[in-house]
C-alpha cells in the first residue's frame, strides 16, 4: 500500500487519540486514553474535566503512537486535526496542539470533521493487514454515536447527502440515560447490552417513534417512556424509596432487553429502507453505538436480505480514536484541502453535505 502518512489528532470528547494512518487505510499506530473510569462517578462526561485530561494525556499519547509506529518526522505528510463538532474544551486541546507540530515540523495542517472520520473507518485496515474489503459506492452510512445520529447518502469520499438525522437526542445518549435509571452505570451502552443478555423473559415493549416515512429519528420519547416504565417497575417490586434501591437482576435485564430492542428495531429498519430506495451497493456503520453487536447483528441481517455487504469496523475503531480522524485526513489531504494556523474550533459543526 502507497499513499501519504498522516499524523493525526483526536480529541472532541472523552478520548485522546493520535494515530499514524497511511493512505486512509493502513494503521501504523493508533493510541487511545480512554477518560470513562474518569467521568463514571458523575454519570457522565464533564466538559471541564475531560479538557484537562487531554491535557495531561496528550503528549503521552503521541510518545505511544511514534514507538509503536517507528516512524519518523521525515516520513510524515500531514498533521490531521478533528475540529469539530464536540465539546469545546477538549476541541482545543488537540486543535492547538497539531497547529504548533505543524509549525514546529513545516508539515500541512488538514481539518477534520469528526463525523466524517467516523464513515472513514469502515476503510481502516489493522498494522500488517495490506488489503481487505472496502465499502462500494454509492452506499448509506449510519453514523450513531453518543452525540450524533443521522443516515446519509454517499457518493465517494466527502461527497455526502443527508437522508435523516435526530431531531432531538442521539442514540448513544438514550442508551447513557437509560442506562443511569436502571442503575447500570457509565457508560450505557455497553451496559445496557451486557444485561439484555442476560434476559431469559422478553414481555415489555418500548415504544418505537417511525416519525413516518421520513429517515429522521427520535429518541426524547423513548426516554419518557423509558421513565414511566422503570419507575413502574420500581413500584411492582416494592421499591418506592431511594433510587439506589436495585431493581431485581432478572427485571433489569428484561427491560434493556426491550429499551436496546426499540432503538436496534428504528435504526436497522429505516438504514434497509434507505439503502434499498437509493440503490445502496454497501452499507457502512459508524460511531459508538455502531460496536453494539446485537446492532451488527441485525443490521447483518438486514444487509444480508438485500443482497448488500455490511460494513462495521471494529469495536475499538468504532469509538472515537485517531485512526478514523487519520483515514479522513488522508483523503481531504489527496483532495487537495489545508488548513491555516487560524483553524479555530467548531463546537457545532455539521458535516459537509449537498
Amino acid at each position: 500500500m502507497s499513499g501519504p502518512l498522516v499524523l493525526a489528532i483526536e480529541s472532541s470528547c472523552d478520548e485522546t487519540g493520535i494515530a499514524l494512518v497511511e493512505g486512509g487505510r493502513r494503521i501504523h499506530a493508533n493510541v487511545v486514553a480512554s477518560q470513562v473510569a474518569l467521568h463514571a462517578a458523575t454519570g457522565g462526561i464533564v466538559p471541564e474535566v475531560a479538557a484537562r485530561a487531554h491535557l495531561r494525556w496528550i503528549v503521552p499519547v503521541l510518545e505511544a503512537a511514534w514507538e509503536d509506529a517507528g516512524v519518523a518526522w521525515s516520513d510524515v505528510d500531514a498533521v490531521a486535526v478533528t475540529h469539530g463538532p464536540g465539546l469545546a474544551g477538549s476541541l482545543l486541546v488537540g486543535l492547538n496542539f497539531a497547529k504548533a507540530m505543524a509549525y514546529v515540523r513545516g508539515k500541512p495542517l488538514v481539518a477534520v470533521n469528526h463525523l466524517d472520520g467516523h464513515v472513514e473507518a469502515a476503510w481502516l485496515l489493522d498494522p500488517g493487514a495490506e488489503t481487505g474489503p472496502e465499502p462500494v459506492f454509492p452506499l448509506v452510512a449510519l453514523v450513531v454515536s453518543g452525540g450524533h445520529t443521522f443516515l446519509a447518502e454517499m457518493r465517494d469520499h466527502g461527497d455526502y447527502r443527508l437522508l435523516g438525522e435526530t431531531v432531538d437526542d442521539a442514540a448513544g445518549e438514550a442508551f447513557d440515560k437509560v442506562g443511569r435509571l436502571l442503575g447500570l452505570g457509565y457508560p450505557g451502552g455497553p451496559a445496557i447490552m451486557q444485561a439484555a443478555s442476560a434476559a431469559t423473559t422478553r414481555n415489555v415493549v418500548f415504544p418505537r417513534a417511525w416519525l413516518g416515512d421520513s429517515y429522521d429519528f427520535s429518541f426524547s420519547g423513548l426516554k419518557t417512556a423509558a421513565r414511566r416504565i422503570i419507575d413502574a417497575a420500581r413500584a411492582e417490586a416494592g421499591l418506592r424509596g431511594e433510587p439506589e434501591e436495585q431493581l431485581p437482576e432478572a427485571v433489569v435485564a428484561e427491560l434493556a432487553w426491550g429499551f436496546q430492542d426499540a432503538v436496534i428495531d428504528v435504526l436497522a429498519r429505516k438504514t434497509a429502507r434507505a439503502a434499498r430506495a437509493i440503490g445502496a451497493r454497501s452499507i457502512v456503520v459508524g460511531g459508538g453505538v455502531a460496536a453494539n453487536r446485537v446492532l451488527a447483528g441485525r443490521l447483518a441481517d438486514e444487509a444480508g436480505a438485500l443482497g448488500l455487504p455490511l460494513h462495521v469496523p471494529r469495536p475499538g475503531l468504532c469509538t472515537d480514536n485517531g485512526a478514523m480522524i487519520g483515514a479522513a485526513g488522508c483523503r481531504r489531504f489527496l483532495a487537495g484541502a489545508r488548513a491555516g494556523l487560524d483553524l479555530d474550533a467548531r463546537p457545532n459543526l455539521p458535516l459537509a453535505v449537498r
